[in-house]
């Protein structure tokens, strides 16, 4: 295979190297053949709660060494909490080369609910999936002046291939739009080709300086769509579907209360007439830009030449829209609904919805509680729930329970010989920490147990979107001047207040607070409004905050 080089800028800031032990997790075991294979991680222990109402006590009489807490406390220093997470919950490592990561089957499978729920949606919608190379000629970015200028400082660019200098330079792919275009030219003649819509999921690379897990890599993972059309108001219509189709997933299924705006004119994407977005906030109460729809008008059709004919025989440059969401997201719940004791995970994107710990004392009692808990998994699997059995022998349940809350597992049963004997079980809920969050005696019976788990797993998906908004909103400060913004800001929270100023009048509010329009929401309040900076009339108002 002939070799590749690339040459690529210095990084002034990478991922701290690492040296982490390898972990493997329980595996589901089948009624009559048990093996154990167990995570090496270990975790302060703890009583269980059932065996004071279940009769339950732990499995081994053995108990693991007590550790310290290995999760750094978020509000000690959210960062390291958010990397702790990282490892601990196994979602993703660090590569080899500085700045990438290796996500994990953990941290994948979260991934793949996000894919499944949008490829639903985009297929609802009218889009279809395909596959573009990742390799693009340099002249291509080279076509859209604002588009090469926006994305110069983070192409990684190959300049030999199969041991010789090659004749052009190629771009590993930053986003599509410029090679979209050169197919789209070829595809595309009549109006009857329009419109066009595509997605295709891949992996992109950008050279960043800083880097951060998930919200900022060399190299990630996404969607982007990419659509052509007739009219113009086809292809705003379009952009604005698509945030839309954003904004419902991170509400309905990440339960993530974002706000979905416009881009100020700065902050538009390169090469694009607007930019839509849905914007989170992260618990340390930054913003996070979470999707983006853009509708590029013209600018790649003339830089590119894709045209169509109308009827009557006239030649046009199609209008034309993209938009994405990344693996970024999955930093994004990480960061809005984790606490202390890691990962707490929105039910319809968790791998694992529900965790089932056996307990007994006695090796009589282990047959029925096995038995009991086999028969509780498969009546959950058999109703759609993921569910998994934890059988393992080796660790306490005191320990199974922490490993568990820390991978944000929503709900806990647990099966003691005491439940066996009044066929019951032990629920707890991922969100109410301690007993306030237990339930005892819910019956075995499957129809009674599933409806009851459902409805559960339905009340920790609410709850969790609950909270968020209710942070969210206790940390958005109205504001009527820039000495409030300022102070907003100062104070670590999202400023919101009228805003006409030009981009010069941005750009002194980002070097002077650090902070930039995030968006200017969709929904506005109503009356006259004048700006915070320039005290002219202004006809929206725009969010400031700092930002990943």
């Amino acid at each position: 295979m002939g070799a590749l080089t690339l040459r690529l800028p210095s990084l002034s800031s990478i991922f701290i190297p690492s040296s982490f032990s390898s972990r493997s997790t329980a595996i589901l075991r089948r009624r009559n053949h048990h093996h154990h294979l167990q995570p090496t991680i270990r975790f302060c222990t703890r009583s269980a709660s059932s065996a004071e109402t279940s009769a339950s006590t732990p499995t081994s009489t053995t108990k693991p060494k007590s550790q310290d807490k290995v999760i750094t406390p978020r509000s000690q220093d959210f960062n390291a909490w958010y990397l702790d997470i990282i490892y601990h919950a196994e979602l993703s490592d660090y590569g080899p080369v500085r700045g990438t990561m290796v996500i994990r089957p953990y941290g994948y499978a979260i991934w793949e609910s996000i894919q499944d729920y949008l490829n639903v949606k985009f297929k609802e919608t009218g889009h279809s999936n395909m596959y573009f190379p990742q390799f693009i000629p340099y002249s291509f970015i080279e076509k859209e002046a604002s588009h090469v200028e926006g994305f110069s400082p983070e192409l990684a660019v190959v300049t030999i291939g199969g041991g010789k200098e090659l004749e052009e330079k190629l771009v590993v792919r930053p986003t599509s739009e410029t090679i979209v275009n050169h197919m789209f030219t070829q595809w595309i003649q009549s109006h009857r080709d329009l419109p066009l819509m595509i997605n295709q999921w891949a992996n992109v690379t950008r050279w960043e300086m800083r880097t951060k897990p998930f919200v900022r890599t060399l190299e990630f993972l996404w969607q982007e769509g990419h659509t052509a059309h007739s009219t113009p108001e086809e292809a705003e219509k379009e952009a604005l579907q698509m945030i839309d189709v954003y904004t419902k997933f991170a509400y309905e299924h990440a339960a993530i209360p974002v706000i979905a705006g416009r881009k100020s004119k700065v902050e538009t994407f390169a090469g694009a007439d607007r930019t839509y977005t849905i914007e989170a906030m992260m618990g340390d109460r930054k913003a996070l830009q979470a999707g983006t729809s853009h509708n590029l008008g013209q600018n790649f059709s003339r830089a590119f030449g894709t045209q169509f004919t109308y009827e009557n025989g006239q030649r046009q440059h199609v209008w034309q829209t993209s938009w994405a969401i990344s693996t970024r997201f999955v930093g994004g719940i990480i960061m809005t609904h984790g606490d202390d004791a890691g990962l707490m995970l929105p039910p319809r994107v968790a791998p694992i919805q529900v965790v089932i710990v056996p307990i007994w004392k006695k090796e009589e009692e282990k047959l029925g509680v096995l038995d009991a808990g086999i028969s509780t998994y498969e009546a959950l699997k058999s109703a759609g729930i993921k569910v998994k059995f934890d059988d393992s022998e080796q660790q306490t349940p005191g320990w199974k329970f922490n490993f568990w809350e820390m991978k944000g597992v929503p709900v806990r049963i647990e099966i003691g010989p005491r439940d066996v004997l009044n066929k019951s079980v032990v629920i707890s809920r991922r969100d109410i920490p301690g007993k306030q969050g237990k339930v005892f005696g819910v019956s075995m019976e499957p129809d009674v147990l599933v409806s009851y788990v459902k409805d559960k797993l339905d009340e920790v998906q609410a709850s969790l979107l609950s909270m968020a908004t209710s942070f969210r909103d206790s940390n958005i400060v109205d504001v009527t001047s820039y000495e409030e913004l300022k102070a907003a800001i100062s104070d670590g929270k999202w400023a919101r207040g009228p805003w006409s100023g030009s981009d010069e009048d941005e750009l002194k509010v980002k070097e002077e607070t650090g902070a930039t329009i995030r968006c200017f929401p969709f929904e506005q309040p109503q009356g006259t409004k004048t700006c915070l900076m320039t005290g002219g009339p202004a006809e929206e108002v725009a969010i400031f905050a700092k930002s990943y």
